[in-house]
């Protein structure tokens, strides 16, 4: 899957999950530039990814992850 299809499939999953069209997502993107994006969020939304692109995150990756950047390219080796 192409970077950018990842990319866009991520949005819409970020504008789904925190309820809002106001998202758009940079390899720099933290969860301290969304708002509500705090742990239980995180739980939420990895779960919803994980089912979306049809991958099992290692625990490890998902607690290593910084950013979407990291996000996208954990994506892109799994799906």
């Amino acid at each position: 899957m192409a970077r950018e299809e990842i990319v866009a499939k991520l949005e819409e999953i970020f504008k789904d999950v925190f309820d809002t069209d106001d998202i758009k997502l940079e390899d720099s993107t933290t969860a301290a530039d969304v708002d509500g994006w705090d742990s239980l969020m995180h739980i939420t939304l990895i779960g919803v990814i994980e089912d979306e692109f049809g991958i099992k995150f290692p625990m490890k990756d998902i607690v290593g992850m910084k950013n979407v950047g990291q996000l996208i390219d954990k994506i892109a080796e799994l799906a």
